[in-house]
């Protein structure tokens, strides 16, 4: 574990996976678990909040979740009631700039990383910055330990 608190921003991508999958031992389920519970240090910004609420709202992942609106409101309530909240005043540009708010995001706080199932994010991390996956999340910091 690190000496330091690590701070986290958990792309909307490992939300969803982990809401979704069958398999609660899974690294996104294991996050959103720490995420709801308080076992890991995270930001979270409107623009975050914003993609939350539309990509859990999609009919195909409606399905796939069984949440109503009012349980989706419960669940994002709770995502920003454990949430170091961040209004970044820098626009930087993301390789894709649908995720320009999560490079900006990643701008507000020093030795933040960003944890994505997006391979271009990956592979093209912002000057200064760490991007990783879900796995590599779990395996470096373990917030599922504190259960």
């Amino acid at each position: 574990m690190p000496m330091t608190p690590v701070v986290a921003i958990i792309d909307t991508n490992i939300v969803i996976a982990g809401l979704i999958t069958g398999e609660m031992g899974s690294p996104p389920a294991q996050i959103l678990n720490a995420m709801l519970d308080g076992g890991v240090l995270y930001l979270m910004s409107a623009d975050l909040l914003n993609e939350y609420a539309l990509v859990m709202r999609r009919p195909r992942l409606v399905r796939l979740h069984g949440l109503s609106d009012e349980e989706i409101d419960c669940l994002l309530s709770a995502l920003v009631a454990n949430a170091i909240w961040r209004e970044p005043s820098t626009s930087s540009k993301a390789p894709d700039s649908d995720d320009d708010h999560l490079w900006s995001l990643l701008a507000s706080e020093a030795k933040c990383l960003l944890v994505t199932g997006d391979k271009l994010l990956i592979d093209n991390p912002p000057r200064n910055s760490s991007v990783i996956s879900a796995r590599s999340f779990i395996d470096l910091y373990q917030p599922a330990d504190n259960h």
